[in-house]
């Protein structure tokens, strides 16, 4: 064989293999179950982005998916979507497939196998209108496949602070306690604190029917199986939920689902927020979504900070709660209000303490008066709307003002008043709240079946405060 012969055989052979090389698909990355304690799972072998998802093959069982909360070393921590019941040791896990968008008629791309990692993405559109979906936008109200949406990945970067129009209009939430002493600003984020039980979940469902608003979403995070359907059927009503979307992910769903509900929730707003829409978003509850995280945060060993919550905690809330608010450039709005429950009637609860720092406002509903059949229960010598001022005239600002501060002189004497104690007379200013308290009260009051717009709102606190005693 001549020295030429011998070149091109090589030559040959080289390029024969490497067109096998580049016809070959890209090598298939599997790792290994190895130990699964609590809520945790970990897998070594496999070494992929936190956030990934990843599916865990068992034989005779049908897949788990999973997504990556942590590594350590070697070992990658994962956090269970669904059942692990059938898992055992041995067990194969392996990422995700990265999802691929279809394409058009007559494009042409290519798609990166070898670095493509699977992101989760969840279905967003105008079809999500009038339904109630899970934390995997898959329908639970039994009305087929949910038509008029695409797969959109669930992580949005942040809007730049400076891009978000100012907090200037007002929102009429058809209540009108709200409407005439706190004042909501179209944009506004809004804390409802209160222990159970004293009615918050009906206040939503009167702003979920009542606020001026195109689109509502509702999203029921950690509570009870059987308030889901009460509050969509009972609550919501046809009405509301003909504007609505409900994202349910209940209280015997994994922390992890807990988690993304929330999030998928507050990205559906996003959606229609994009779109140039004024949303409402009714989140129930904050809470019971720092308690997921906290169920995750302890599973993988982070150490417990304030009352058992770690720091992700707080550092996770304001990352969710930021994402609402005014579109780029004053175009759409979410204005949301986070439903967060006060351990034992106590305001000083640390997720309280953090959900009232990040919040523009806090309703806080009392149990006394829900006990005393005050609904609904505001308490408005607690509560205050942070961007009222901005948003209501100068003449509604002091009507406001002038009704907190006779309201909170007869809070005062309130004990001396009922044992007979206090002399009329004797204080001009407690004489005034005596003679206004029974207007003041009804005023307060509201069946759950009536609405209040803004303009009769202030009309009703101006002709609470000007009636005179012999009238109360």
């Amino acid at each position: 064989m001549t020295p030429l012969d011998a070149t091109l055989k090589w030559e040959s052979f080289f390029v024969n293999a490497q067109k096998r090389v580049q016809g070959a698909g890209a090598l298939e990355v599997r790792g290994t179950l190895t130990r699964l304690a609590g809520l945790v799972l970990e897998a070594v072998g496999i070494r992929v982005p936190v956030g990934s998802q990843c599916w865990i093959h068992t034989h005779g069982q049908a897949p788990v998916l999973t997504e990556v909360v942590g590594f350590s070393g070697d070992r990658a921590f994962l956090m269970p979507a669904g059942d692990v019941h059938g898992l055992s040791s041995g067990a194969s896990v392996e990422p995700a497939p990265a999802y691929v968008a279809p394409l058009r008629l007559g494009e042409r791309r290519q798609v990166e196998r070898e670095t493509a990692l699977a992101v989760l993405r969840l279905p967003l559109g105008d079809g999500l209108l009038g339904r109630v979906v899970d934390a995997h936008g898959n329908p639970m109200d039994y009305k087929g496949p949910i038509p008029d949406v695409a797969s959109v990945p669930l992580d949005r970067k942040p809007i730049n602070a400076m891009d978000r129009a100012p907090v200037r209009d007002t929102l009429d939430t058809g209540i009108r306690a709200i409407n005439a002493l706190l004042t909501v600003g179209r944009g506004q984020r809004l804390g409802l604190f209160s222990g159970s039980g004293v009615g918050k979940s009906v206040l939503m469902g009167m702003m979920a029917r009542y606020t001026q608003a195109d689109v509502i979403v509702v999203g029921l995070i950690g509570e009870r199986g059987r308030e889901v359907k009460e509050f969509i059927e009972d609550i919501l009503g046809d009405e509301g939920r003909a504007r609505s979307v409900v994202v349910a992910a209940p209280a015997d769903a994994p922390p992890l689902l807990r988690m993304q509900g929330a999030a998928y929730a507050t990205a559906v707003a996003e959606s229609f927020r994009d779109k140039g829409k004024h949303v409402l978003l009714l989140m129930d509850s904050l809470t019971r979504y720092a308690m997921a995280q906290r169920e995750i945060a302890l599973a993988i060993g982070e150490p417990p900070a304030t009352k058992g919550y770690p720091p992700s905690c707080f550092a996770k809330l304001p990352q969710l709660v930021e994402r609402s608010g005014n579109g780029l450039n004053g175009v759409g709005s979410i204005t949301a209000f986070y439903t967060v429950l006060s351990e034992g009637d106590d305001q000083q609860d640390p997720i309280a303490d953090a959900a009232r720092a990040i919040l523009d406002g806090h309703i806080v509903l009392s149990r006394t008066l829900a006990e005393a059949g005050h609904f609904p229960a505001i308490d408005i010598e607690q509560s205050a709307s942070r961007v009222m001022h901005n948003v209501v005239s100068r003449e509604h600002f002091e009507l406001a003002r002038n009704f907190k501060a006779i309201y909170s002189q007869y809070e005062k004497g309130r004990d001396l008043v009922q044992i007979g104690a206090y002399v009329r007379g004797s204080d001009p200013a407690m004489d005034q709240a005596i003679a206004l308290h029974s207007p003041m009260m009804q005023f307060l009051q509201q069946d759950m079946f009536e609405a209040a717009t803004m303009d009769s709102s202030i009309s009703a606190m101006r002709s609470a405060l000007t009636t005179t005693p012999g009238e109360a």
